[in-house]
């Protein structure tokens, strides 16, 4: 997707204050004498950035704007090294509500909705994005936040909720107890809007049906504004992408360069017009793809398909390189199994081998041992490596509010 004269005009003026903010950024656009982009050859001069980066300019050295003009801060989780800060003006916090209440209105959902929104507040940009979209569109939102099961779904029931937000894990979990406690008929929801992480199509289809609804498929992350920058429409074909706000690149991420569209590979964002943090082909590590063409709906906003995966999720073991989304869609093939797993990795010194344990849920009418023997078949078949399976019963495995965690290894430990 070629970056237009209109965006490339946006990420000089981006470029520029960024220079003149003398930030992070500034100082390292300036030492490899990048001033100005005008043309599509100038833009890919600019380097890939990515979140080691942006810790090295913790806590406020992305900030291209003085103190005055912050009105907010948001943080990235910092599970896995030093928070990143991103720091927001007052038409930052403003375009991301006009980008999320899009994301409402692609959704099909109206100002007569009501959103009951599960994310969590604070400094994760997750629930103040759903709220701030839901009232820039004009909708009732009921701010629940994550976690109280019981109070979830006692408002779910007493106020009517037609919407749900939520992470894929924590719809899985409302499903469940929903199913479990006879309440479909008592609920009146008709859409979810989920995001935070990759779902496999079985969790879709589970949660899609027990709740009966549709679904939609947010996008967003953290630096970039937060949930809100894409949705995908009625037709499930894709998710636009705001593009009058982001341009998005493609890459390889082992040798950086562009692909063609319809190609996967990881997502690169610029922000056009963000003045808190600005950020110039930032590496998400999210793996999709470009779809071509135009969207049957009409819509003119390019599309990015569902998110595989993270370029940085891969395991390796037996030196075998494994995702966990190939794990899911092999999972899917066994009948019987949920959406749910756990994958432990560790090292057996006396056998001098790594070994992987699959932990699995499966429904009670199937026979658990047989199904433990068609998943170590299908794996040794499709992926070259056997893992000692245990297969448990349904619910065994922790459900989450947040996103889940899947994969743990214990080499290192």
């Amino acid at each position: 997707m070629q970056i237009s004269e209109k965006q490339l005009a946006l990420v000089n003026d981006r470029l520029q204050a960024i220079l003149k903010s003398e930030n992070y950024f500034g100082r390292m656009y300036r030492e490899m004498g990048i001033t100005e982009i005008k043309t599509p050859d100038d833009f890919k001069k600019l380097p890939f950035i990515d979140k080691a980066e942006l810790r090295n300019a913790y806590p406020l050295g992305i900030q291209a704007v003085p103190d005055s003009e912050i009105v907010r801060i948001h943080s990235s989780s910092g599970t896995t090294g030093k928070p990143v800060i991103i720091p927001y003006t007052a038409k930052d916090v403003d375009d991301w509500a006009t980008m999320f209440a899009r994301c409402y209105e692609t959704a099909g959902i109206t100002k007569e909705d009501r959103i009951q929104i599960t994310p969590g507040y604070g400094l994760w940009t997750a629930g103040i994005g759903f709220q701030a979209g839901c009232e820039k569109l004009g909708a009732m939102a009921i701010p629940m936040g994550p976690g109280n099961t019981e109070k979830q779904l006692s408002m779910m029931q007493d106020l009517k909720s037609t919407v749900i937000c939520a992470t894929s894990s924590y719809a899985l979990l409302l499903a469940e107890e929903i199913n479990k406690r006879g309440l479909k008929e008592n609920i009146c929801l008709k859409k979810g809007v989920i995001g935070s992480e990759r779902w496999s199509e079985k969790k879709r289809e589970y949660i899609a049906n027990e709740l009966g609804i549709e679904l939609y498929d947010i996008y967003g992350l953290t630096e970039i504004y937060g949930p809100g920058i894409g949705v995908n429409c009625s037709l499930q074909t894709g998710m636009h992408i705001w593009d009058d706000y982001l341009y998005t690149e493609i890459i390889d991420p082992v040798t950086g360069e562009n692909v063609p569209d319809g190609e996967e590979g990881e997502i690169v964002i610029t922000t056009l017009v963000k003045e808190g943090a600005p950020l110039l082909r930032f590496r998400t590590h999210d793996l999709s793809r470009i779809i071509p063409g135009e969207c049957p709906c009409g819509s003119r906003y390019p599309r990015l398909d569902i998110i595989k995966g993270r370029s940085d999720d891969m395991f390796k073991v037996h030196g075998v390189n494994m995702f966990p989304s190939q794990v899911e869609e092999l999972l899917g093939t066994v009948d019987g199994v949920s959406s749910e797993y756990k994958i432990d990795i560790a090292h057996d010194d006396e056998k001098n081998r790594d070994i992987i344990l699959l932990t699995v849920e499966a429904e009670g009418r199937v026979n658990f041992d047989k199904t433990g023997e068609a998943i170590r078949n299908a794996f040794k078949s499709k992926m070259s490596v056997t893992p000692k399976v245990v297969v448990v019963s349904l619910g065994t495995l922790p459900r989450s509010e947040k996103k889940t965690k899947r994969v743990f290894d214990h080499r290192d430990e």
